[in-house]
């Protein structure tokens, strides 16, 4: 009985799909790629080649029914296996934030953002505040302004950068002259490094205002990632 060659071909590439995916946060962690590298090549990749073998092994499955005297229907299930998982993790991963807008660069504090003094990657880019990111960020999150607490400006500092580390941020530095906590967080997955930035000044009305930035360090889109790192750290300090 002769196999069939699209069956083949989608068996193939869909295992290949699961290889490249799997490679990607792997060669990440063990620092031979870039966390943008893995992502970008061998992830999405694979989520591509998912898909094409999700195609080709729906086709496959015909050609090789019963009767057809065609073999391989094995490999045919094998490509939509596949392919329907690289799909369905694709799916879930951008599923929550099919609405964000494609930014990376968040805050409490859109007239005036929390100014990081160079940048925390020594890559020399420009940290100013993009300013066609404010009206998208007022847009997609209402909900995000500064924080009033009781505490006076030195422990809200002190307290700010307590909830940074019980977040299992990495402080990076903390300087009581500006009132702010430098500090980093790194994604399981993909290793994606995003820099965050807490301001503490004093309140007219008495207390402290807390102010935070979260910006990614790779990418332009952050899949609501800064604002939800935001909202996690204005719940857990202390009110």
């Amino acid at each position: 009985m002769q196999r069939s060659k699209l069956a083949l071909v989608a068996g193939v590439l869909g295992a290949l799909a699961l290889f490249d995916a799997l490679m990607g946060p792997l060669l990440v962690h063990l620092g031979l790629v870039t966390p943008m590298f893995g992502f970008q090549w061998l992830f999405l990749l694979g989520a591509l080649e998912g898909l094409v073998a999700l195609v080709l092994g729906l086709i496959a499955l015909r050609t090789t029914r019963a009767g057809s005297g065609v073999s391989g229907r094995n490999l045919a299930w094998l490509g939509i296996g596949c392919g329907a998982l690289m799909v369905l993790v694709l799916l879930a991963a951008a599923g929550p934030s099919g609405d964000l807008p494609p930014i990376n660069d968040i805050t409490t504090d859109l007239e005036d953002p929390p100014a990081f003094t160079s940048d925390p990657a020594d890559r020399d880019r420009d940290m100013a505040y993009p300013e066609d990111f404010k009206a998208q960020v007022r847009a997609a999150y209402p909900d995000l302004a500064a924080q009033a607490t009781a505490a006076e400006p030195a422990r809200a500092l002190e307290l700010a950068e307590a909830t940074a580390k019980k977040l299992d941020w990495e402080v990076v530095a903390v300087d009581a002259a500006t009132g702010t906590v430098l500090a980093r967080d790194t994604t399981g997955i993909f290793q994606f490094v995003d820099d965050i930035l807490v301001r503490v000044r004093p309140s007219e009305d008495g207390g402290s205002l807390i102010d935070v930035r979260s910006k990614s360090r790779d990418g332009r889109g952050d899949l609501g990632a800064n604002a939800a790192r935001i909202r996690q750290f204005l719940a857990a300090y202390p009110r």
